[in-house]
């Protein structure tokens, strides 16, 4: 086909027109999500979001750190943020709930597999996976990542690549039980690096820790005496998320 060659593009039809118009009505819902999130997530600083797999039952030992660790962030004046699933999410809602500041879930709706926990003080329900990322970092402390499949692999490549290019503040990236994610960080190392696509101090932007009390210690410890709030600086940085 010649490139100005457009008689492959629809012609306008009735049914051409009415998709046309359910796209645009979308932007509005879309909408509505950013401004119920902004709403209500503005006054949960300083929060930590937990990630990790929907798929680990309650007896597993993932399910239980992410327990302990969230109750423990909630002892320290943490509110937590999950994706308000079942697994990792319920336990880590679980914990928070547990504790005396707020457990929030970011709910999502999926055709087969997400359903709400009950741990939930602040409850938001997202359509859009887009929408909800943007809640998951605008608002967070730290990011505590546990073993999890894509949807976890997903939130850790968009915290990394937010940071990385300084579209994002420098904040805490832990990843919990060294001997899952060992693998994939040495292929961060000897793969990325020795490739040239990453830098091997983006390396420095990845901590592992596998004890719940040294996971809360790593936050405090990042930011020593400054204090969780942005700055001047991060506040930019974060309206431009």
């Amino acid at each position: 086909m010649h490139m100005n060659d457009f008689s492959s593009i629809r012609p306008r039809t009735p049914a051409v027109d009415a998709e046309l118009n359910r796209e645009s009505w979308r932007v509005f819902q879309i909408m509505a999500e950013f401004v119920e999130g902004f709403e209500k997530l503005s006054r949960i600083r300083p929060a930590v979001s937990i990630f990790g797999s929907a798929r680990t039952p309650v007896e597993h030992p993932w399910y239980q750190k992410a327990e302990e660790v969230a109750r423990l962030l909630s002892e320290a004046g943490f509110s937590v943020i999950s994706g308000g699933g079942p697994g990792i999410m319920e336990a880590a809602n679980k914990g928070a709930h547990a504790g005396p500041s707020p457990s929030v879930g970011l709910n999502i709706v999926l055709p087969h597999e997400q359903h709400g926990n009950p741990y939930q003080d602040v409850s938001l329900t997202y359509r859009h996976f887009f929408a909800r990322k943007v809640m998951f970092i605008k608002y967070a402390t730290a990011y505590v990542v546990l073993p999890g499949g894509f949807g976890t692999l997903d939130e850790l490549a968009e915290c990394l690549t937010l940071v990385q290019t300084g579209k994002g503040r420098r904040i805490p990236i832990i990843l919990v039980d060294s001997s899952f994610w060992g693998g994939l960080l040495d292929w961060f190392r000897n793969t990325l690096c020795e490739a040239g696509t990453i830098s091997p101090e983006d390396m420095d932007l990845i901590q592992v820790c596998d004890e719940p009390k040294a996971i809360v210690q790593g936050i405090f410890d990042h930011y020593g005496g400054r204090g969780f709030e942005p700055s001047a600086a991060e506040r930019e940085i974060l309206l431009e998320l």
